[in-house]
C-alpha cells in the first residue's frame, strides 16, 4: 500500500489557489517572461507553459506538509518553465517553496539548501561571465540569486529566530516549574516546621495531663487526687495558652502580634523544673564527660546560634515528654556540652520492666528530632544502650550532636 501524501493546511490551500488563479491570469493577457525568439525557449506558444504553473501550485499544497518533496518537484517544474514563454507567478511560487523548505523542512535540509543555493549563486555570476565577457552575463547569477539564495536565506534567518524564541519560552516554562517546585518544597518545609513545632509546644502539656488524670482516676485518695488534679490544670492552662500563641502566629498578617521570641538553652532549667513537677525524677549537667583525660568544655550559658539553640532546646523537651510517657522508675539525666565546635545534647532514661506506656505514642517525637538535627547537618540517635555506673541496666539514650559553625548551619 502506497503511503499517503499528509494533509494539506489551510493557508497553503490559499497560496496555491491564489497563485494558480494569478498565473491563469497572465496568461489569459498573453503576459510571459521571456520573448518567443530566445534559444532557451524550446515550446513556444501559449499552452505549454501552464503544465509547470499547474504543477507548482501543486506543489504549494506541500511547502508545509511535505516540504522537501514540493522542493525538488518544484525545481523540475521551473526547469519545465524556462524551456517555455514561461509565467513570473510560476517564479515567484518556486521562491516560496524555497523558503517553505527551509523554514519547515529538517534541520538538516534547512543547513544544506542555503549553501547549495548560494555556491549555485556564485556559479551562475562566474561561469557565464568567463564564457561570454559581457557584463550582461552577470545578470544571471543575479537572477539565482533572486530566486534561490534569497529566499533560502530569509527562511533560515526566520528559522534562527522562531527556535531562539521556542528556546527562550522553554527556558520560561522551566523556570517557571522550577519556582512552582521551589514553592512546594517551601511549604512542604513549612508544614513540617508546624508539624514540629506543635508536637513539640503541645505534646508534653498533653502526656501530663494524661498521666495524672490516669492516677486522678485509679487512686482512691484525697489528696493525690487534688494534687493530680492541680497537675492537670496547669498543664492545660499551659497547652491553651501555647496553642492560643501558635495559631496567633499562623493567622497574623503582618499586624500588631508579634511572634514571642525562639525557646533558648536558658529555659532548658524550666523544663526540667516542670518535669519534676509532672513526676519525673530529671537531674541536669552542665556539661558532657569529653572523655578519659580532656576536660569539658563551657556549658549551655554561653551564646550560641539561634537555630542551634532552639534545636536543643525541643530535643530536651520532647526527650523528657518521651521519659515521662515511657520511661521505667529512675533517675532522668539531661547533658549538655559545647565541646569541639558542637553542641552535645544527651538524654538518659530508665529502660524496660514497663508492658505498656503511660500515655500511647505515634513515633512523630523521634521523626522530628532527627529532623531538627538533620536541617543543622548533624547525627542525631536514640534507643536503648547499656546503662553507665557499677549497677549497669538497660537505658534510653537520646542524642545529639549539633554543629556550631556557620558553614555547617548552611
Amino acid at each position: 500500500m502506497a503511503p499517503r501524501l499528509p494533509r494539506p493546511r489551510r493557508f497553503d490551500a490559499y497560496a496555491a489557489s491564489a497563485g494558480l488563479l494569478g498565473g491563469l491570469l497572465l496568461w489569459g493577457i498573453g503576459l510571459g517572461v521571456r520573448p518567443a525568439d530566445e534559444p532557451v525557449v524550446l515550446f513556444d506558444g501559449r499552452w505549454p507553459l501552464l503544465v509547470p504553473l499547474v504543477v507548482m501550485a501543486g506543489c504549494e499544497l506541500l511547502r508545509r506538509a511535505a516540504p522537501r518533496t514540493g522542493l525538488l518537484v518544484g525545481t523540475a517544474a521551473l526547469i519545465a518553465d524556462t524551456l517555455t514563454r514561461g509565467s513570473l507567478v510560476t517564479v515567484i511560487m518556486y521562491t516560496d517553496l524555497m523558503y517553505a523548505a527551509v523554514l519547515y523542512g529538517p534541520p538538516a535540509s534547512a543547513r544544506r539548501i542555503p549553501w547549495i543555493t548560494g555556491l549555485l549563486t556564485v556559479a551562475g555570476t562566474v561561469v557565464p561571465f568567463a564564457l561570454w565577457r559581457v557584463p550582461e552575463a552577470l545578470l544571471i547569477g543575479v537572477a539565482v540569486g533572486i530566486v534561490s539564495f534569497a529566499p533560502a536565506s530569509t527562511g533560515l534567518i526566520v528559522r534562527n529566530h522562531r527556535e531562539a524564541a521556542d528556546a527562550a519560552l522553554l527556558r520560561a516554562e522551566q523556570t517557571a516549574l522550577l519556582a512552582e517546585m521551589d514553592r512546594s518544597q517551601a511549604v512542604t518545609a513549612e508544614r513540617s516546621r508546624m508539624a514540629r513545632e506543635l508536637h513539640d509546644l503541645v505534646a508534653g502539656h498533653l502526656s501530663a495531663i494524661a498521666v495524672h488524670s490516669t492516677a486522678a482516676l485509679s487512686l482512691d485518695d484525697a489528696a493525690t487526687t487534688r494534687q493530680a488534679l492541680g497537675v492537670i490544670r496547669e498543664n492545660s492552662v499551659a497547652g491553651l495558652a501555647e496553642m492560643r500563641r501558635l495559631i496567633g502566629i499562623l493567622r497574623d498578617e503582618g499586624g500588631d502580634t508579634e511572634p514571642a521570641a525562639a525557646p533558648t538553652l536558658d529555659g532548658v532549667g524550666a523544663l526540667v523544673d516542670g518535669a519534676r513537677a509532672n513526676g519525673l525524677d530529671v537531674t541536669l549537667d552542665a556539661a558532657l564527660d569529653a572523655g578519659p583525660g580532656s576536660a569539658p568544655r563551657a556549658g549551655p550559658g554561653e551564646s550560641l546560634p539561634a537555630p542551634v539553640e532552639l534545636a536543643a532546646y525541643r530535643i530536651v523537651q520532647e526527650s523528657l515528654t518521651n521519659a515521662l510517657k515511657h520511661a521505667s522508675k529512675g533517675t532522668v539525666r539531661v547533658r549538655l556540652a559545647r565541646y569541639e565546635g558542637a553542641l552535645r545534647v544527651e538524654v538518659t532514661s530508665p529502660y524496660g520492666d514497663r508492658d505498656t506506656p503511660r500515655v500511647p505514642g505515634s513515633g512523630a517525637g523521634l521523626v522530628g528530632m532527627r529532623e531538627r538535627a538533620a536541617l543543622l547537618h548533624g547525627t542525631f540517635e536514640a534507643g536503648p544502650a547499656p546503662g553507665p555506673g557499677p549497677a549497669g541496666g538497660t537505658i534510653w539514650a537520646v542524642r545529639a550532636t549539633l554543629p556550631l559553625t556557620e558553614g555547617d548551619l548552611a
